[in-house]
């Protein structure tokens, strides 16, 4: 389970713009978590419960936005989000398209004290 060490690399990320910002506590940690990340939520949500004890983000919000695959079509230039996995425009049906937004998981937003 990959989410573990995601949690790990989190923690230290969280650690470090705290100790920069001369912070004591993180309050809050937003992640921004796309479909095709193959980070599942459910098991990110987790393990941060678990592993953010006795660290400085212990006792913070841990939010997770999560993000549909958005593409944009390479012969129209029509941008979608996508309800389902399946990589054709909706608007003329063409399968030439690029993936623009859903793929990463990014650290979106901390709140410290």
């Amino acid at each position: 389970m990959h989410e573990y060490s995601i949690v790990q690399s989190l923690l230290e990320s969280c650690e470090e713009h705290a100790r920069e910002n001369e912070a004591t506590k993180v309050t809050k940690v937003i992640v921004k978590i796309g479909a095709l990340s193959g980070v599942e939520p459910d098991l990110l949500q987790t393990a941060f419960d678990t592993f953010k004890e006795k660290t400085i983000c212990d006792g913070c919000e841990f939010v997770i936005n999560y993000q549909k695959v958005v593409i944009e079509c390479l012969d129209c230039k029509e941008q979608s989000t996508l309800e389902k996995n399946e990589f054709n425009c909706p608007k003329c049906d063409s399968y030439s398209t690029k993936v623009i937004d859903g793929e990463d998981m990014y650290l979106m937003t901390l709140e410290l004290s």
